[in-house]
């Protein structure tokens, strides 16, 4: 059963999510709704079919624990070049306006106006974060997310030149694991998440991740 939200702040527990992790549909973008799906593993994706945002909340988490990040030998030979900087919350709105561009045709993955002011307006207040990747003054790659405690949640990247949100995702779970970070949660598996370390866990087990997070 999917539900319908309305202006009230509430979710419906998350264990009622079918089986591709569809919770709900409906609802807004406000800071405190978004900070209270988070918590409880609820993210929002916007379609070209629907005019509001849908929640999910898959029963199997697919995530990177930082120790766990997995550097390839071409990887540990591209960051000992040296050719490419990296940043961290240098410039969140360049790297939110690049995932957009590269994903507004993708159904399911659009970030559209909505999305983007929801989300810059988490960052300015302290809750999202990106890391940038750059080729002297250009920005060609990075990442963003929200951060919430010592957990962080993935949201898109984008790579310009080839393996630059690797760079990225690599510097993350490097300065996760220097500061006490628990979990860098993918929302999705893909063969790339995959190759750097992600794993499925069950929700269960997430949660109490998460509860650690929060303390």
């Amino acid at each position: 059963m999917v539900f319908q939200l309305d202006r009230e702040l509430w979710f419906p527990d998350p264990e009622l999510a079918d089986d591709d992790g569809c919770l709900a549909v409906g609802g807004d973008l406000s800071i405190d709704r978004l900070l209270l799906a988070y918590q409880h593993g609820i993210f929002p994706w916007f379609s070209f079919r629907r005019p509001e945002p849908v929640w999910y909340c898959p029963k199997q988490r697919f995530v990177i624990f930082p120790g766990e990040i997995h550097i390839s030998h071409s990887m540990r030979t591209l960051i000992n070049k040296q050719q490419y900087s990296v940043s961290v919350n240098h410039d969140f709105e360049g790297v939110i306006r690049h995932c957009s561009q590269l994903r507004i045709h993708e159904d399911g993955a659009w970030l559209g106006p909505e999305m983007i002011r929801a989300y810059t307006e988490l960052y300015r207040q302290g809750f999202a974060a990106s890391v940038e990747v750059w080729e002297k003054e250009r920005l060609v790659g990075g990442l963003y997310g929200v951060t919430i405690g010592k957990a962080f949640f993935g949201e898109s990247m984008f790579s310009l030149v080839p393996s630059a949100s690797k760079l990225a995702l690599i510097h993350l779970a490097q300065l996760m694991q220097l500061h006490g970070g628990l979990v860098i949660d993918c929302q999705l598996e893909t063969p790339h998440l995959k190759s750097m370390g992600g794993r499925f866990i069950s929700y269960k087990e997430y949660m109490l991740l998460l509860e650690r997070a929060f303390e």
